[in-house]
């Protein structure tokens, strides 16, 4: 759906990157352009995915039908004061910056824009991202949809409203670090059962893995799932019993409010 377009990739940092490596395989390489303030970056991006790599911003967007934001949220202003003269209503604008909403965009390049905004996370470094998309007030459904294969291609997408984007950050933008905090302790766990490290990390980590695409890829919910465990008077009840008495639905439910509280704080001085 995207054939014939051409696409700016503002940013060439990880997740820069990591969309430069999705929108490659839905467009022609040639109608990709990536930017960066560091040559050496530029050379590697452009080598590896056969990219135009420049380090004009302007330039870049000027030759663009859909500009991607890929850049840190501090530098944030300072891009979009620089892009302010080349964006117009012609071009659909796609922001991944956290915490920036889609009305301080407008305020740089005009309350006629059409932006569509995203939360993705660092799963889609390998292709199993979770991102989430807001779409402003003048991005049309087929900008939206435009966006949605952009990220698909790197993960899977959902559509929220922008007042839940927080909400998001929260759960998935923060979440990959909740999940390697319990490899982690997993994997503890089977080091102090006598398992070696190396083997008690990856049955930790692929038990997670696994339970995960069986919860997406079975459709069942999560309690049923875990009921189809849970023997009467087994092993799993008894573990259980442990994570209740020891607040890990608490502690994660807090995780995610606390992650979202902050990010609703961090988005007010925007």
């Amino acid at each position: 759906m995207l054939k014939g377009k051409k696409i700016a990739v503002i940013g060439g940092g990880k997740m820069g990157e990591v969309l430069t490596s999705g929108v490659v395989t839905l467009v022609e390489p040639a109608d990709v352009t990536v930017t960066d303030i560091v040559k050496e970056r530029l050379d590697y991006l452009g080598g590896k995915y056969r990219v135009k790599a420049v380090s004009d911003n302007r330039a870049a967007v000027r030759n663009s039908d859909i500009v991607i934001l890929a850049v840190k949220p501090q530098s944030m202003g300072e891009v979009l004061r620089e892009l302010s003269g080349s964006i117009d209503k012609t071009k659909l604008v796609i922001s991944i910056a956290a915490g920036i909403p889609i009305s301080f965009i407008e305020g740089f390049i005009g309350k006629d824009a059409r932006i569509v905004r995203v939360m993705p996370n660092t799963p889609a470094l390998i292709g199993e991202g979770a991102a989430a998309l807001a779409r402003g007030d003048n991005a049309s459904e087929e900008d939206l949809a435009f966006a949605q294969h952009i990220f698909d291609s790197v993960g899977i997408t959902v559509v929220v409203k922008e007042d839940l984007m927080d909400a998001v950050t929260g759960l998935s933008g923060s979440g990959p670090a909740y999940v390697f905090i319990m490899i982690d302790a997993l994997s503890d766990a089977g080091v102090l059962m006598g398992l070696s490290r190396d083997v008690a990390v990856k049955l930790a980590a692929k038990t997670l893995l696994g339970a995960a695409k069986l919860c997406l890829e079975s459709g069942r919910h999560p309690g049923e799932l875990r009921d189809m465990v849970t023997s009467p008077g087994g092993t799993t009840i008894a573990g259980i019993q442990a994570l209740e008495e020891g607040g890990l639905r608490a502690a994660l439910i807090a995780a995610v409010e606390a992650a979202t509280l902050r990010s609703k704080e961090l988005g007010k001085g925007k």
